[in-house]
């Protein structure tokens, strides 16, 4: 007679913010699966329910909350993890039946509340997680993070209230976790951390064995070793420090990608010595210059806060001017908003909304006119593009350019050959503000 095994509980996850809270939502599911615990798309089919938050911004905070609603409302057993664990008595004062509150990266307190919640029944199958472990990206790419927490103040910001001082991981665990996700198919690897400049200022002095030689932790020597391993790889998060130099070269010798996401915040000396930033802007666009000498298809990729306290109009000027000699080639913005905790807070001259929504479209006006003139440049140009969906004849997919879900798109036509995670060569045929448009090569060749 056979023996009916017992199912295993299911967990269902809300995954909010940024890329980093998706890395804590993977490992959370990795654990959780490795547990024996089965996963649910639905509200309907799991036993509880994860919402991991965002609390960067009280608008993100407030999207924590109405999904925690929600998470409640389907489903009524929830557990909630993130950034926003910090003000568990403001979640539990809305939602008293959550099951658990905890904060940001604490793996193993929210897997012992979803051990408590939903208990293993006795004799399930374990261990059914394959070596990369669990991912909620597409099979192709993969986000690696290389530190915890961050050692600036920044005025508006709280994550180090939310996250702590930076900790490093061992340089030999990030190349190890890269192998295993390239193993299972990655062929790109997004790194990310709060501040990926500052990787292994604290264990500098601990080299650790990898592949029979010592490896530095250092943002240099861990790129290095990355290119190595994977096709593509992307560095995000990056501090414009002086040894940031060093990487340029190998994105010229095609071992990382010749792309940097950098935080510049604002270009005012006067706005950026109030939002305790560095402040020689003069010296940044120097550096561009420099670093597009060294590899000139460097992209660079920026976010900026518009409407700071004290920000005056000559201010915002100067950051438009700016932008029009450093032409960043993706650029987002952001109107400011006081966030609980945040120094900015207590700041005076505090700049009207219609004020910042009238700057927020300005500068969003400049910025889509800098990209539509880069992007009409590379009409009639042969590149790399990374394959992310296939659909009938066509296909979606990213340049060297192109960071997934934030920056652009190259749309090609005859390409319902290629699979999901292919890297091809294709020409380009259009561009508008922010996309691409082309064909892949062979398909070119044949027209």
């Amino acid at each position: 007679m056979a023996t009916r095994l017992p199912e295993a509980p299911k967990v269902g996850m809300v995954s909010l913010g940024c890329p980093k809270n998706l890395v804590d939502s993977e490992r959370i599911l990795t654990k959780l699966r490795s547990d024996g615990y089965a996963m649910s798309a639905d509200y309907a089919g799991a036993d509880v329910v994860l919402v991991n938050t965002c609390g960067f911004l009280d608008s993100a905070k407030e999207e924590s909350l109405e999904a925690i609603g929600e998470a409640i409302a389907e489903n009524g057993r929830v557990i909630v993890t993130g950034c926003m664990g910090k003000e568990a008595e403001v979640i539990r004062a809305r939602f008293p039946n959550v099951l658990a509150v905890t904060g940001a990266h604490q793996y193993e307190e929210v897997v012992g509340a979803v051990h408590e919640a939903a208990p293993m029944p006795p004799n399930a199958f374990l261990n059914l997680v394959p070596d990369a472990g669990l991912k909620l990206t597409p099979r192709h790419y993969s986000y690696l993070k290389i530190s915890e927490g961050c050692n600036h103040r920044c005025a508006f910001c709280i994550i180090p209230a939310l996250r702590g001082d930076l900790v490093s991981r061992r340089p030999d665990a990030i190349l190890r976790e890269a192998e295993k996700l390239v193993a299972a198919g990655t062929n790109e690897l997004l790194v990310i951390s709060q501040d990926t400049s500052a990787y292994g200022i604290d264990i500098r002095k601990e080299p650790r064995m990898w592949k029979g030689e010592p490896i530095v932790p250092h943002m240099t020597d861990l790129a290095r070793e990355l290119g190595r391993i994977a096709p593509w790889v992307r560095l995000h998060y990056v501090y414009p420090y002086p040894h940031v130099d060093q990487v340029i070269p190998l994105m010229a010798e095609g071992l990382i990608l010749p792309y940097l996401d950098i935080p510049f915040q604002h270009a005012a000396p006067s706005v950026l010595r109030t939002m305790r930033r560095p402040a020689n802007e003069a010296k940044v666009l120097e550096r561009l210059r420099h670093w597009r000498s060294i590899a000139p298809d460097i992209t660079i990729r920026s976010t900026f806060v518009v409407g700071f306290p004290g920000e005056t109009e000559a201010d915002f000027q100067y950051l438009l001017d700016w932008l029009d000699e450093a032409q960043l080639d993706r650029v987002g913005a952001f109107r400011f908003e006081p966030v609980e905790g945040a120094a900015a807070n207590d700041l005076p001259g505090a700049v009207p909304e219609a004020v910042k929504e009238e700057r927020y479209a300005r500068i969003m006006d400049k910025t889509a006119a800098i990209s539509a003139a880069k992007l009409a440049g590379k009409v009639g140009r042969t590149l790399d593009v990374i394959v992310d969906e296939v659909d009938g004849d066509g296909a979606n997919a990213r340049s060297q350019a192109d960071a997934p879900e934030i920056d652009g798109t190259v749309f090609l036509r005859d390409a319902g050959h290629l699979k999901q995670g292919d890297i091809v060569q294709v020409k380009i045929e259009d561009a508008d503000e922010h996309d691409l448009y082309g064909v892949p090569l062979d398909m070119a060749a044949q027209n």
